[in-house]
């Protein structure tokens, strides 16, 4: 009976619903809704223009109308924005004053506690309550004392998490308040089919749905602010697992009447994205809690804001994770077509594998082909770096061969004559340091031509304030040279200490030191030195 009740009420209120999908089409009307928000509020902001406008042009001395703008503003901000609501409960409390209207500036108090208590300030809205004199409220003014009355303490039992040492002390009083308010009402009006609806929820007589409620529902004409209240406490009395369907379409109905009346100071969203997170759907519980979140930000209702912040991390951790794994599952749902699409054409599973056998040989072949171009490539640089060095070292070899033959023979020749002297002459005759300084400008030349682009290369990977460049009478550099070195394949520092005649602890710092100002990392610092191109290399490409 009570999955009818709600049927009908969905259906009364023109959602197209199947029964067993109606709370996926009323999740797919609230992301529908949420695309038309700024489109609700606008309309809010313009109806509020109007009454601000209107308050302008009121002539200060004219306090009557001043008073009944300031109510209707106090009206559109209540749900909306607490800041814009709590400053014109205090332009109503200074008219009231003026005026000296105490009945006046108890109805003001009145609405001031109402929005501190959607705020979650409860030590104010007590306070507030506190200082109004019930004695000079008319009935109707004396029904909402009660009613907000009643609601703080039913929060304030809420915000307790129903402690047993203070929740039913102050579910005792709201009950108090309640049937106070009750007493105040017309009878099977709204407000007296709400607050009997409120009242089982705080008796905890929730086994079957609230028929208060189901007929409020449907038979009665509600605003959507009306409705989504509504809604939203039905969904209460849905308890257990079995009932999940019926609770996300009556938190469902209540977001989206919220969004339609631009209520911020709402908690169907919230309730509905926890509930949602509860049955494995976390991306629309992400969705939901965000613009939960940002509701709760916008009105400046602390107490939501915490209670939210303390899910959202969660809900979004799972978000995360799933975004992680959903190329996974879109990867096992492709396979699970392609296993369908085996079993109905034994042609189809044919075509399909040789197809698929064909592309990865084809795949594997070109791979292999990139590689081996790769491969080619390098071997045509080391050949060419071979052949050009090879080359060198024969020509320097030579040359020293020939000049240790011709010391040799000067040697022989002054020690045949025993002309002890003049060999001393002789040795002073070698230059060591020029003869370095030539192999070193010799060993320059040949690699700058197998690599004319290494300088500007190499200085491509650091600021420019520290590039390095050669002076006038330089062809390499000892900085240049060491990583010379290392492109022609020779990264170990101690090879390269006994070629340049350093110790390896400097062929470290010289390396550090460089690789510290580079502007890539350390590690592709050498990658891209090995990077640079000889001159083979460069033409081809």
């Amino acid at each position: 009976m009570k999955r009818l009740s709600i049927t009908f009420l969905l259906l009364i209120f023109g959602f197209p619903l199947l029964a067993s999908t109606k709370s996926d089409s009323l999740l797919t009307t609230l992301r529908n809704e949420l695309t038309k928000q700024k489109i609700y509020e606008g309309q809010k902001r313009e109806r509020i223009e109007k009454l601000r406008s209107r308050l302008s042009a009121t002539p200060q001395s004219d306090l009557n109308d001043q008073y009944t703008i300031c109510s209707k503003l106090f009206e559109e901000y209540k749900s909306f924005q607490f800041d814009s609501a709590y400053v014109y409960t205090q332009k109503l409390l200074n008219i009231s004053r003026l005026t000296k209207n105490t009945t006046r500036q108890n109805e003001t108090r009145i609405k001031l506690a109402f929005i501190l208590v959607s705020s979650g300030m409860f030590k104010e809205s007590f306070d507030c309550l506190g200082h109004i004199n019930t004695h000079l409220l008319a009935d109707s003014s004396r029904f909402e004392y009660y009613s907000l009355q009643a609601r703080a303490y039913s929060d304030l039992a809420d915000y307790n998490n129903n402690n047993k040492y203070y929740a039913p002390d102050d579910n005792a009083t709201c009950i108090k308040y309640i049937d106070s308010a009750i007493a105040l009402c017309k009878p099977n009006s709204f407000e007296m089919l709400m607050h009997e609806g409120d009242r089982q929820i705080r008796t905890g007589q929730m086994q079957v749905p609230s028929p208060y409620y189901l007929t409020l529902l449907n038979h009665y004409p509600l605003t959507d602010h009306q409705r989504a209240r509504v809604a939203t406490v039905l969904s209460f009395f849905y308890v257990g697992p079995e009932h999940a369907d019926d609770r996300i379409s009556l938190l469902a109905l209540g977001a989206i009447n919220d969004i339609r009346s631009s209520t911020k100071e709402t908690l169907a969203i919230f309730k509905l994205s926890e509930e949602l997170y509860h049955q494995g759907d976390v991306k629309d519980a992400y969705l939901f809690l965000q613009q939960a979140m940002n509701d709760a930000l916008y009105y400046g209702a602390r107490l939501r804001q915490i209670k939210i912040g303390a899910v959202l991390p969660i809900v979004a951790a799972q978000e995360i994770i799933i975004a992680d794994n959903q190329k996974n599952r879109f990867l096992v749902y492709l396979l699970s077509i392609g296993f369908v699409a085996i079993l109905i054409t034994l042609i189809t599973f044919v075509i399909f594998i040789r197809l698929k056998v064909l592309r990865a040989k084809e795949k594997i072949i070109e791979e292999t082909n990139v590689q081996l171009a790769k491969t080619n490539i390098k071997l045509v640089e080391d050949a060419h770096i071979k052949e050009e060095y090879i080359g060198y070292f024969f020509n320097v070899i030579s040359g020293y061969i020939l000049k240790l033959e011709k010391i040799k023979r000067n040697v022989e020749r002054k020690v045949s004559s025993k002309n002890y002297d003049d060999l001393l002459i002789t040795t002073n005759d070698i230059n060591i340091k020029k003869e370095r300084e030539t192999l070193f400008n010799t060993f320059d030349r040949v690699f700058l031509k197998i690599f004319p682009n290494f300088i500007p290369a190499f200085n491509a990977l650091l600021k420019k304030e520290d590039q390095i460049w050669p002076k006038d009478n330089e062809v390499l550099n000892t900085d240049l040279r060491i990583f010379a070195l290392m492109r022609l394949g020779i990264d170990d520092n101690e090879t390269i200490a006994n070629i340049l005649e350093y110790s390896v602890n400097t062929i470290y710092v010289y390396k550090m030191r460089i690789k510290a100002k580079a502007i890539v990392p350390g590690d592709q610092f050498d990658i891209a030195i090995m990077a640079i191109e000889a001159v083979d290399i460069a033409n081809k490409s």
